[in-house]
C-alpha cells in the first residue's frame, strides 16, 4: 500500500512540476501544500464560469443553467472555504485571526455546508436530466427554471441546518490572553452515542446516499435511452430509412454526454474518500489511530474530494460548444482591452 501510494505521489509530483507548480522533497506529506497554486488557479476559472453560465447564452434551458450556476457556485464556495481559508491558511500563515477557535469553528461548518451543497447539487441535476428524458409527463412541470430555483434553494437550507451541530463539536487547542485558539474535534464526538449516530447519518446523506442514487438515475437513464433507441430506429427505418438523422436523439444524446460526464467525475474523484470511509468502519478503527500510508490514502482522498469542486468548469469546455466560445471570448477581452489601451496611449 505504501509503495503504490508513493508512486502515485511521484506522478502527482511530475504533474506539478510540467504545469510550473514549484515542488520540493519535504516528505509524502507535502502533497497538498503543493496543490494549493493549482486550486487558486482553478478558482479563476470557476469565477468565469458562473459569470458565462449567468449570462444563459449556452445555449442550454433555463433549468439546466440554474442548476450548472449552483454547482458553479457551491465548487467555488468548497474551494475558498476548504483550500484558502483552510489549507492555504494552514501551509502559509498558521497563526492569523482565522486561527481563533470561533472563527475556524465557522469556517468549519461552512465548509461541511459548501461540500454537501456541492454534492446534493450534482444529485438534483441528475434527478432533473433524469426527469427530462425519462419522463415526459412530468418533464413540462418539474424540468422548469422556478422548480430549479426551490429545489435548488430547499437542498441548500436544509443542508446548512444539518451542519449547524458540528460548530459544537470544536473545542479550543489553548487560551492566550483569554482568547481561544485552533480548533481541535472533541473526543466525544467520536465516543458518544449521539454523535456516532449523527456521524453515521451524516456520512449517509454525504457521500454513500449520493452515490446510490447518481448510480440509480444513471442505470434507469441509460437504460430508458436504449429502449427508446431501438423502438425510433425501428420506427423511423420502417418510414424513412436508417440513415436520416433524428433530431430528438442528437439533443438527448448531447444532454446524457453532460450528465454522464459530470456524474461520472464526481463517482471517480470521490471513490477514494468512500472506500476509506468503509475501509474503517469494516476494519473497526478510527482515522485517528491510522499508520502513515492509511493517512497517506486518507489524504489523497481528501485531495480528490476537493478536486472534484473543479472539474466542472473543463467538462461544460469539453462537452458544451457554446460555453467554449464564451469562455474564450472570456478570456479574449482583458487582453484585448489591454492592447486597445496600449494602442491609444502610443498614438
Amino acid at each position: 500500500m505504501g509503495a503504490t501510494l508513493y508512486s502515485v505521489e511521484k506522478i502527482y509530483y511530475m504533474i506539478l512540476a510540467v504545469i510550473g507548480v514549484p515542488v520540493t522533497e519535504n516528505g509524502p506529506l507535502s502533497l497538498s501544500s503543493n496543490f494549493q497554486s493549482l486550486f487558486l488557479l482553478i478558482l479563476t476559472v470557476n469565477l468565469i464560469a458562473i459569470v458565462i453560465l449567468s449570462r444563459g447564452k449556452c445555449g442550454l434551458s433555463t433549468c439546466t443553467t440554474r442548476y450548472l450556476v449552483a454547482m458553479a457556485a457551491a465548487d467555488l464556495l468548497v474551494i475558498i472555504t476548504e483550500v484558502v481559508l483552510t489549507r492555504i491558511n494552514y501551509y502559509y500563515f498558521p497563526i492569523s485571526f482565522l486561527e481563533i477557535t470561533p472563527v475556524c469553528s465557522v469556517i468549519a461548518v461552512l465548509t461541511r455546508a459548501a461540500i454537501d451543497c456541492s454534492v446534493w447539487f450534482t444529485v438534483t441535476f441528475s434527478f432533473d436530466r433524469f426527469v427530462a428524458i425519462c419522463c415526459q409527463k412530468l418533464k413540462t412541470e418539474y424540468c422548469t427554471g422556478k422548480t430549479a430555483a426551490v429545489v435548488l434553494a430547499t437542498t441548500c437550507i436544509l443542508l446548512c441546518l444539518k451542519d449547524v451541530p458540528f460548530y459544537v463539536t470544536i473545542e479550543p487547542v489553548e487560551i492566550i490572553d483569554n482568547l481561544p485558539w485552533f480548533c481541535n474535534l472533541k473526543t466525544s464526538s467520536f465516543t458518544e452515542p449521539g454523535w456516532v449516530s449523527f456521524n453515521w447519518i451524516d456520512t449517509i446523506l454525504n457521500p454513500l446516499l449520493p452515490f446510490t442514487l447518481i448510480l440509480l438515475l444513471n442505470a434507469l437513464t441509460v437504460r430508458h435511452i436504449l429502449v427508446s433507441s431501438r423502438v425510433r430506429k425501428g420506427l423511423r427505418g420502417k418510414s424513412k430509412g436508417d440513415n436520416r438523422n433524428d433530431p430528438e436523439m442528437e439533443s438527448r444524446r448531447k444532454s446524457v454526454i453532460l450528465l454522464f460526464t459530470i456524474s461520472g467525475s464526481f463517482i471517480l474523484l470521490w471513490l477514494t474518500t468512500v472506500a476509506d470511509f468503509l475501509y474503517y468502519n469494516i476494519a473497526g478503527t478510527s482515522p485517528l489511530d491510522y499508520n502513515d500510508s492509511l493517512f497517506t490514502l486518507q489524504q489523497v482522498g481528501y485531495m480528490l474530494q476537493n478536486l472534484s469542486s473543479c472539474t466542472n468548469t473543463f467538462i461544460y469546455a469539453v462537452t458544451q460548444s457554446k460555453f467554449r466560445e464564451q469562455f474564450k471570448s472570456a478570456v479574449k477581452y482583458p487582453v484585448t482591452l489591454i492592447t486597445k489601451l496600449i494602442n491609444y496611449n502610443n498614438n
